[in-house]
């Protein structure tokens, strides 16, 4: 069984005072895309309470994208801690969970425009993840290898 805890040749770097400013705010992008998704569930919960139309979709996603949030702050702290395997994870999903998420909510019919620009806001800081996951500091603390 494989473990998150491997080494790399930037792990010296994984304790410098940039690299771990960078996961911190990284860690801290992934919470407040939590709470965000938490936000969106909670409104859909109020609009479906009050009689308002609320399809299968918005359920799914709204519930799907709070529990992606915890995954992916467990994977950020993996990272922190100097897993290669979780690093590149996360920063596969920082970039392409924006792109499926609003690439979705644009598809005319799928979801009131209302839900595609707080689903947008949700993705906010995951784009944020994006850049940080892509900035100096962490692809330092992480080389390119084999």
């Amino acid at each position: 069984m494989e473990t998150n805890t491997h080494t790399t040749p930037g792990a010296a770097l994984l304790s410098t005072p940039r690299t771990q400013a960078a996961f911190d705010t990284a860690k801290a992008a992934v919470k407040v895309y939590g709470a965000l998704g938490a936000i969106a569930l909670l409104a859909v919960i109020v609009l479906w309470g009050s009689g308002h139309s609320v399809n299968t979709f918005m359920w799914v996603r709204a519930v799907l994208l709070p529990v992606v949030a915890v995954l992916l702050l467990r994977m950020t702290v993996s990272a922190s801690r100097g897993s290669r395997r979780a690093f590149e994870r996360v920063s596969t999903l920082a970039v392409v969970m924006p792109v499926a998420i609003i690439g979705v909510d644009l598809i005319p019919g799928v979801c009131p425009p209302w839900y595609a620009v707080l689903q947008t806001v949700c993705m906010l800081p995951v784009i944020r993840l994006a850049f940080l996951t892509r900035g100096h500091a962490l692809r330092a603390a992480f080389p390119k290898g084999r």
